[in-house]
């Protein structure tokens, strides 16, 4: 992973900022050719050329018989698809029944279908068009052409394409790994939790954002509260972080006591890119990249200001380093809704045809409101109604 350098940031720092900052810490991962089951949901690293033509050569496009000059035609064999070609062109008045797929011999001017031909005695009639029914070499793909754009998502369908193009590698940059570190003694990870404990919301949700934003999580670990693990985790040899292009904190990454990340990522030499992002919620938020090692993202333990953090240094990283492009969509927003002096504020939306119309439940330990909304709708400090951006949410 190629990563970039930044000069330090202050605390506080603006959504805006913070996201910025998030995709310009790395550059896309490089582009490694890997067979089609990897290549899924990858996106392509250079055009997806034909390396042979659609069809590879002429066939016919029905049942029926290939024919030469004007009928009745004479029968002069048969071709089945994937059968071995007619020895020779046919001749003026000569025919051969004929396959749909099969090739056309040399000579052929046209195909008749069964339906519009009567057959006899070794011969054959009916009425021949010119060109018709016969699909010819490189028709629907060309040899060469580019048949997809870099950058463009390998789907299902996607393979199938390459496959009919002669690919057995694609060239595609990598999902990057992303390695997910939940912390805390008051987490507990089934069942109801007691008194005094909390259900972990946050580990849950994580692989399927990852997934959105075009990552893999390598692996889940859960860790418990105090700087030792923590260290241990952070420090591993790249082996014993799965590879990991991002390792995610959950929790700790406040200034409480149970909160070490900073501590951690101090003693380690960290690079700390973002610390504390003007946001609600979401403020506790922390970006650093290790000594030769990924980045590390810090999120806050409250569910719903973890998704918003995610949302804000995650997902820009994770986008970046898999070539996707940068969008945005704006909208107008409806409902009684009040900006913050300082902070951006991440509202859950529905879209409807009226604008976004807050759906409320919005503390930052519920996700609630996130789980009834389609978007967040980004409020900047002292929004006075004007277009505002809408982050769609997975």
């Amino acid at each position: 992973m190629t990563l970039v350098r930044h000069d330090p940031v202050v605390e506080a720092m603006s959504w805006e900022a913070a996201r910025r900052v998030a995709a310009g810490s790395v550059q896309p991962l490089g582009a490694v050719p890997v067979p089609p089951a990897e290549a899924l949901g990858c996106r392509l690293a250079g055009p997806l050329r034909a390396l042979v033509a659609v069809p590879g050569v002429d066939v016919s496009a029905m049942d029926g018989y290939a024919v030469a000059g004007d009928g009745p035609w004479r029968l002069a064999g048969r071709v089945l698809a994937g059968g071995e070609a007619h020895p020779g062109p046919l001749a003026a008045g000569e025919a051969v029944e004929i396959a749909t797929g099969a090739p056309v011999p040399a000579g052929a001017e046209a195909v008749v279908p069964y339906e519009r031909a009567v057959a006899g005695a070794g011969s054959v009639d009916g009425v021949a068009e010119a060109g018709r029914h016969i699909r010819r070499r490189g028709e629907d793909i060309p040899e060469g052409a580019v048949v997809l754009e870099a950058g463009a998502v390998v789907t299902p369908v996607a393979l199938g394409l390459a496959a009919a193009l002669g690919h057995d590698d694609l060239l595609v940059r990598p999902r990057p790994g992303v390695l997910v570190l939940i912390t805390g003694d008051e987490v507990v990870h089934k069942g109801r939790p007691g008194a005094g404990r909390v259900r972990d919301a946050i580990g849950p949700f994580l692989p399927g954002l990852v997934e959105w934003a075009g990552g893999r999580v390598t692996d889940t670990v859960h860790l418990p509260d105090g700087p030792s693990a923590l260290r241990a985790a952070l420090s591993a040899p790249p082996e014993g972080r799965g590879g990991a292009d991002v390792v995610v904190v959950c929790g700790a990454s406040s200034k409480g006591p149970a909160d070490h990340l900073r501590g951690v990522l101090a003693a380690l030499g960290a690079d700390v890119l973002v610390d504390g992002v003007a946001v609600r919620p979401g403020h506790p938020q922390a970006l650093a990249r290790l000594p030769h090692g990924p980045l590390v993202a810090g999120l806050p333990g409250n569910p719903f200001a973890a998704l918003g953090a995610a949302l804000t240094l995650l997902v820009p990283a994770l986008r970046r380093l898999t070539g996707t492009p940068a969008t945005r969509e704006t909208g107008t927003l409806g409902g009684d809704v009040r900006s913050h002096p300082r902070d951006t504020r991440l509202v859950p939306v529905r879209r409807t045809r009226e604008g976004a119309v807050p759906v409320g439940h919005d503390r930052p330990g519920s996700l609630w409101g996130a789980a009834l909304a389609d978007a967040l709708a980004v409020v900047p400090p002292g929004w006075d109604g004007e277009r505002i951006e809408l982050i769609e949410l997975p």
